[in-house]
């Protein structure tokens, strides 16, 4: 069973993670296109034909499912993913978690990109599941670099002027980005405030993991007990996952398997 995932670069590594926890027996094909970062400036039409040039790549390898772990990607190039490969290859979006976030209670908060943040497709999202939750839309410019590329001073930097547009009394942090779920932990210590109840962040990686699953005709737990291997693929270029992946516990634990045959 093979499971192919696109993003722009890096920030596929947590849903990616998260197949090989749910099925360790899968083979992970990852798809990304570093000649072309950042996605988040270009155009609606740019993004969505290095998307498809991305999804194409992994749909070579005839995969069962296609997660697109990119939220920049989701919103541009979705329906044009799905025009062109389905029915027969099924294409999983990826949604920030606010409807899941909202049900704690609030207020909330979204960290985005800052083209992401106030745009017309969050505050549709915001307006369809947040009801009369209190909500804070947080951009978060650089932040998604600094993790691509695993610059140290450079997230705690982008982390820090975050957390300072945040309000400190958030019961809830919706991650509105793939690349923000490999820092979530420092987003938290960032953000917990002393004697407040820890703070709870959303992240979309295992809902589109179990998706990608449900759609590919497969259940968690199951499989052949082997361990499956990985393909990696860069801008369509066969290649090694890239040294920042190995920064991040996630890319650590893709790692350490055999490539894919």
């Amino acid at each position: 069973m093979k499971i192919a995932l696109m993003d722009s670069g890096i920030g596929l590594l947590p849903a990616a993670a998260a197949v090989r926890r749910l099925r360790p027996d899968a083979d992970l094909v990852l798809s990304s296109d570093p000649d072309g970062l950042p996605w988040g400036p270009r155009s609606a039409q740019d993004i969505t034909e290095r998307s498809l040039a991305v999804a194409e790549a992994a749909a070579a390898h005839h995969p069962a499912a296609l997660i697109v772990a990119c939220n920049t990607s989701s919103v541009h190039a979705l329906p044009a993913l799905r025009a062109r490969f389905e029915p027969e290859l099924p294409v999983i979006g990826t949604v920030p978690a606010i409807k899941p976030a909202v049900a704690g209670g609030g207020p909330i908060a979204i960290w985005a990109t800052p083209a992401t943040t106030g745009s017309p497709y969050q505050r549709g999202l915001i307006e369809e599941f947040a009801g009369g939750v209190e909500v804070a839309e947080v951009p978060c410019p650089g932040l998604a670099d600094a993790v691509q590329y695993a610059d140290e001073a450079a997230i705690d930097k982008a982390v820090a002027a975050a957390a300072a547009l945040t309000p400190r009394d958030v019961r809830a942090v919706v991650l509105g980005c793939t690349h923000y779920e490999l820092v979530g932990e420092r987003i938290r210590a960032a953000l917990q405030q002393p004697g407040m109840p820890p703070l709870v962040l959303h992240g979309s990686a295992g809902a589109v993991a179990a998706q990608a699953l449900r759609r590919a005709g497969e259940q968690p737990g199951t499989g052949t007990g082997t361990e499956g291997g990985l393909t990696v693929i860069l801008s369509g270029r066969a290649a090694e996952l890239p040294v920042a992946a190995h920064t991040y516990a996630e890319g650590r634990l893709l790692a350490a398997v055999s490539p894919a045959h």
